[in-house]
């Protein structure tokens, strides 16, 4: 069902209307509870890409303003700040004391940082680590070390994204479809995620492997070549293979066996990280 929110959204993101700020404030709202996201599947298991909620969070940087934001030192002095910056969008934790953090349930260690209007859902760990505005991280999940959760990105439950992992956003280049990975998903240390690419349940992509929508993933079984979608349990490495037109060989991926009990145990997570 469309919300109803939605064609006030289009018509004022297209210059038709003027933003109804009330609006705008619950669709952001939603989005940091999780109420609402910018991509969901379909009962046919297609993930679609809520455009409108997009173009909300564009309208922000139309409306909100510039501001100066400090974190204070361990003894919560502000007047010898760690950090300073001059952003539009706050930080989602920015107003939390004990009793936020008590009922959010997640994680989150010195250097995580995650803008307002991003969903955390309980017992994913933060480490230090950036989440975007519109993203969605599901219950369980491991941010590591340096990873980066890009804008409207969609990531499952009980995922590892691993250190230096990097998901790709969708405000800036244009494009209209959130980077999706779905549960129980291992994504290798420095792997990147992008362009909408769709990473199914239980897949394993192996450390410093690079997708995008046009990157072929290739079948070592059946040689079939895929793009924009790793399948189901797939364990996916980097790979090459020869260019007929001028005989080098171009960077591709490939799906060298489905997840084994081998595979799993070196890839499962940590229970006792989330409790």
């Amino acid at each position: 069902m469309t919300d109803p929110r939605a064609p006030h959204i289009s018509s004022a993101f297209d210059g038709n209307a003027t933003l109804d700020h009330a609006i705008h404030d619950s669709i952001l709202a939603d989005l940091d509870s999780g109420a609402l996201r910018a991509a969901s599947k379909n009962d046919a298991g297609k993930w679609v890409a809520n455009e409108w909620v997009k173009q909300a969070i564009l309208l922000g940087f139309r409306r909100w303003k510039m501001t100066l934001a400090t974190v204070g030192d361990e003894a919560g002095d502000d007047s010898t700040p760690l950090n300073t910056w001059y952003d539009k969008v706050p930080l989602k934790t920015a107003q939390w004391g004990q009793a936020e953090f008590d009922q959010a349930g997640f994680r989150s260690v010195p250097g995580a940082w995650v803008r307002y209007g991003a969903h955390v859902a309980k017992n994913v760990v933060l480490m230090p680590s950036f989440v975007n505005i519109g993203a969605f991280i599901d219950e369980g999940t491991m941010v590591d070390t340096w990873a980066t959760v890009g804008s409207c990105a969609q990531i499952g439950k009980r995922v590892h994204l691993s250190g230096g992992t990097g998901i790709g956003g969708v405000l800036e280049p244009l494009q209209a479809a959130p980077t999706i990975i779905e549960d129980n998903c291992f994504i290798g240390a420095r792997a990147e995620i992008a362009e909408g690419v769709v990473v199914r349940e239980n897949a394993v992509i192996a450390m410093g492997t690079y997708i995008s929508a046009s990157t072929p993933i290739i079948d070592r079984a059946t040689g079939e070549t895929l793009y924009g979608e790793v399948p189901s349990g797939a364990v996916v490495v980097p790979g090459s293979r020869p260019d007929p037109k001028s005989g080098v060989n171009l960077y591709c991926t490939v799906i060298v066996k489905r997840v084994d009990a081998k595979t799993r145990a070196k890839t499962a997570i940590n229970d006792l990280l989330r409790s």
